[in-house]
């Protein structure tokens, strides 16, 4: 068995549209933010108080084709994924440290509304079919583990 576990699930709401990258060779990325909040009642005023995270979404490939074309923001998303933690040199040379979800599964929890120029017809088949239905694109990792099944 594994000796650790790196596996985030959230469910939360867009906070702005996703930023999309097109590489030179070719590999799309996308990065967005999404928002998860917990309510509570406060103990010492007895009233409602709710706590909004924050969270920064990373996805490639197939996967950011598919957030790039219906992914916006307020909606409603799943993601599936494990947390990284990258670093940089800042223009000071100070090392700046981010930590992000890698996402290798996306569900869309909020039907995806054609973009101005589209019309209805144009969704894909999958979405057009399953309008009721949230939209799963789920892309494996390319690099094989040591596992021995």
């Amino acid at each position: 068995m594994a000796g650790s576990v790196n596996k985030v699930i959230l469910i939360g709401n867009l906070g702005k549209d996703p930023e999309v990258r097109h590489l030179e060779n070719g590999v799309v990325v996308a990065n967005f933010s999404i928002a998860t909040s917990e309510t509570f009642t406060d103990k010492n005023t007895g009233q409602k108080r709710e706590i909004t995270d924050w969270h920064n979404i990373v996805v490639w490939r197939g996967l950011a084709k598919v957030v790039e074309s219906y992914v916006k923001k307020g909606m409603k998303v799943y993601v599936e994924g494990k947390l990284k933690t990258r670093s940089w040199q800042d223009e000071q040379k100070n090392t700046r440290y981010t930590t992000e979800v890698v996402a290798d599964n996306l569900t869309m929890l909020t039907r995806a509304e054609p973009a101005t120029n589209q019309s209805e017809n144009q969704y894909p088949k999958s979405i057009e079919e399953n309008k009721s239905q949230p939209m799963t694109q789920s892309i494996q990792p390319e690099e094989e583990d040591d596992l021995p099944f």
